[in-house]
């Protein structure tokens, strides 16, 4: 069995793939401090809990954190005797190789989603991921990542609206019924959700201008399905577009051996 660890800047998540499908996915906070044992711990517990038999033999990870590879890399030696697939690494291939400014170091986030995406939708693609920042990859018609957008994520701009006014409350992230707001909270909550709106339709409308093609869009993260509420946003939202990513370079790289 492959165990996908998909590392982001607020959560890791971490999926048990036994061949034909996911088993079973789980969160945890990121935090670089975290030790191989407190992985494995935390993760044999859930897999007691919820009576998975998961002999794993193999893995693979994307991180956004560097820190914390080092001590994921340690919990898949240590305690399932196997050396993890890094993406972004040099031992790691890709079915086509980014095509950005030399020198430009993708996040393997992006990457991951990049495959997936292809894979699920071929080319001539943008891939909207609602994480701690609000990224856009756009995929050429072969398969291969040729840039995008970084913008700063929902939860993000909230919190940096919270800090910087005092007055201002910090406030959860929903559709509000009108534009329009009659308290403080209503107000909020109407600009940060038409503002991703805006921000979405604006950036996606840019592309297409520069692309000069028709092209599909895909939406994943945990806001995603909040901004496909009515809207055509999106031709479709997929929920592990990245972990299901991690399963297909994992196979690319076995197939090479």
């Amino acid at each position: 069995m492959l165990l996908a660890i998909d590392c982001g800047n607020t959560n890791t998540v971490f999926s048990i793939w036994d061949g034909t499908q996911f088993l079973a996915t789980w969160r945890i906070a990121t935090d670089h401090k975290r030790t191989a044992d407190e992985y494995h711990v935390w993760l044999s517990t859930l897999l007691s809990l919820t009576r998975i038999e998961a002999r794993i033999t193999e893995a693979v990870i994307s991180s956004t954190v560097p820190r914390v590879v080092f001590n994921l890399r340690v919990l898949c030696n240590r305690y399932y005797d196997c050396r993890p697939l890094v993406v972004g690494k040099p031992e790691c291939r890709l079915p086509v190789a980014p095509r950005v400014d030399q020198g430009t170091t993708v996040g393997p986030d992006r990457l991951v989603n990049t495959v997936a995406g292809y894979h699920l939708h071929g080319g001539n693609l943008i891939v909207v991921d609602f994480g701690t920042a609000t990224t856009f990859d756009v995929v050429d018609a072969d398969g291969a990542y040729i840039g995008g957008v970084i913008a700063p994520g929902v939860n993000l701009s909230l919190e940096a609206l919270h800090m910087a006014a005092a007055a201002l409350p910090h406030v959860d992230v929903t559709k509000p019924p009108h534009a329009i707001g009659t308290n403080t909270v209503a107000c909020i909550q109407s600009g940060v959700y038409w503002g991703y709106i805006g921000l979405v339709e604006g950036i996606v409308r840019q592309i297409r201008l520069e692309r000069y093609a028709p092209m599909k869009v895909i939406a994943t993260g945990g806001l995603a399905p909040l901004f496909d509420q009515g809207f055509d946003l999106f031709d479709k939202v997929e929920d592990d577009l990245t972990m299901q990513g991690l399963v297909l370079i994992h196979q690319y790289n076995k197939e090479l051996e």
